[in-house]
């Protein structure tokens, strides 16, 4: 029976293990290396990570194992889902942080990893390193000939290791059929579960997607017309003892990403910010190039109590509370707003409001 899930997703069977600390927004997405040998047309990287040997742990760049420990602990995390590029094209450093994730959080943090390749010794390092579920992905000439490929192999080998194995691939539209010849063909390999993800447009893979006839849905979704209604044809055209999964981007954006923004968002907040119900965080911001002087003026002038401020030199400003700041914006002799921004490491804004008149021959923004 096919199960109706928040935001379009729907399901037959239950959900992976993996899936359903994602949408809780308790899984960290750590990004091991940009490096993947697939080449997969719909591959929706960003520039500063396709091709790249990069890491990440959430929107944050790693260059210890503290900052991927960090980051974890920022959203409470209860597991962490291993991705790329193909974490496989650097398995040593894959290895070396499923067990450091083992070792801080315990047998119980969840972990899942993404690959399109692998041998049988790489797959029994991960079991042995503690990998929970692993999650192959077949480029899409292999579908409606699985059993011929050696990704048969590879899904046979991964399933002997005794780690939870599943199938994950987007929906793409025109090839429903194959996408059922691979669910009915790789359930009889031992899988666990196939997830099918909505194709979506970014802007490394959208040149490809048009070029291949895609177009999007409408002007506020970037998931490709026609990969919701294939991957709902293919639920309804197979009858399995595994479970299928589609997973929409809606749902990755309206539910995941906001249950994680709402667990950093709690434990980043500072005093002066006010958390929204979309995990956002909305602030006070004083921008100037004289912090000493404004940060003198809001203290002794105006009696702004320190502890609801903050000297921010990387981006030459002052954050205050927003409440502080809508009261005396206009007597500062500074640009003053309110912004909202992400509780992320990149601090992502979102959206500001100017709060005090512009002065002659001040430039705009």
């Amino acid at each position: 029976m096919i199960r109706r899930l928040e935001c379009g997703s729907a399901i037959r069977g239950e959900l992976p293990a993996g899936c359903r600390l994602c949408a809780l927004g308790a899984k960290m997405v750590l990004l091991v290396t940009g490096l993947c040998d697939a080449g997969c047309f719909y591959c929706p990287l960003s520039e500063e990570k396709r091709g790249r040997d990069v890491i990440y742990a959430n929107e944050r760049p790693v260059e210890n194992d503290e900052d991927i420990l960090e980051e974890a602990h920022s959203i409470n995390a209860l597991g962490t889902g291993i991705t790329g590029g193909d974490p496989l094209k650097r398995v040593d450093r894959t290895l070396h942080y499923i067990r450091l994730l083992k070792e801080e959080f315990g047998e119980r943090h969840h972990i899942h990893l993404y690959t399109a390749s692998g041998k049988r010794e790489d797959y029994e390092a991960l079991a042995s390193a503690g990998l929970d579920e692993l999650r192959i992905h077949p480029p899409p000439g292999t579908w409606g000939r699985i059993e011929d490929t050696l990704y048969r192999r590879r899904v046979e080998r991964a399933v002997e290791t005794g780690m939870a194995v599943g199938v994950e691939i987007p929906a793409v539209p025109g090839m429903e059929d194959d996408i059922v010849h691979l669910i009915r063909t790789v359930s009889e390999f031992g899988v666990s579960f196939v997830n099918l993800n909505e194709l979506e447009f970014s802007e490394t893979n959208a040149e490809g997607l048009l070029r291949r006839g895609y177009r999007v849905v409408d002007d506020v979704s970037s998931g490709v017309a026609g990969s919701e209604e294939t991957a709902l044809e293919v639920l309804r055209r197979v009858d399995v003892d595994i479970t299928v999964h589609y997973c929409s981007s809606s749902f990755k954006d309206g539910v995941q990403l906001r249950n994680r923004l709402l667990r950093k968002a709690a434990n980043v907040a500072r005093d002066y910010e006010e958390m929204t119900e979309d995990g956002t965080l909305i602030l006070g911001v004083v921008e100037t190039e004289d912090l000493k002087g404004a940060w003198n003026l809001l203290v002794e002038r105006f009696g702004v109590p320190p502890d609801l401020m903050e000297m921010d030199r990387r981006r030459n400003r002052i954050n205050i509370a927003p409440w502080i700041l809508e009261e005396i914006a206009e007597e500062l002799p500074y640009e003053a707003y309110e912004v909202e921004e992400y509780p992320t490491w990149d601090r992502l804004e979102v959206e500001r409001v100017r709060l005090n008149p512009r002065r002659p021959g001040e430039g705009g923004r």
